[in-house]
């Protein structure tokens, strides 16, 4: 499921993106990339494997307000923490780029900003998708950068 946060979907897996009967609680920009793996598949050949996001969340200020990393979590500077998984994707609005998604909030710790949020959508993804170069090299990290929009929803 967590290759769901980087790879592209297939066509069969669209699906709307928008939360069920959910309101808004904020959206934040993200800069951060998208860290990949070189694994052998199972045809014994080497290639990109997601492994997580890594990015700063910030509000419409330019205040660095959520650490978003594997997971995938948000943990928010008050300390409140979700973690989720992937419900449904979309195709990137832009070329060559991660997935839109709507993922649902299955664990929750501390009270704050995040504890009451039910969904994240992640929206206008630039960028993040595995290197480009070949890996050549078990276990050799590459990354690759991304933005998007996050918003939260309870």
């Amino acid at each position: 499921m967590l290759a769901a946060c980087a790879m592209p979907p297939t066509s069969s897996s669209s699906a709307s993106i928008d939360p069920p009967q959910a309101e808004r609680v904020m959206t934040l920009a993200a800069s951060g990339v998208q860290n990949y793996s070189c694994e052998f598949d199972a045809q014994h050949r080497l290639a990109w494997v997601f492994k997580s996001p890594q990015a700063t969340l910030y509000d419409a200020s330019g205040h660095a307000a959520v650490r978003h990393g594997a997971g995938p979590s948000w943990e928010a500077e008050d300390g409140s923490r979700i973690v989720g998984h992937v419900l449904a994707q979309q195709p990137s609005e832009t070329r060559a780029s991660i997935p839109q998604l709507l993922l649902e909030t299955h664990s929750a710790s501390g009270s704050g900003t995040l504890s009451a949020v039910r969904y994240v959508q992640r929206v206008h993804t630039v960028g993040g998708l595995a290197p480009t170069a070949p890996c050549s090299t078990e276990h050799e990290a590459g990354s690759s950068p991304y933005l998007a929009d996050y918003v939260f929803y309870r």
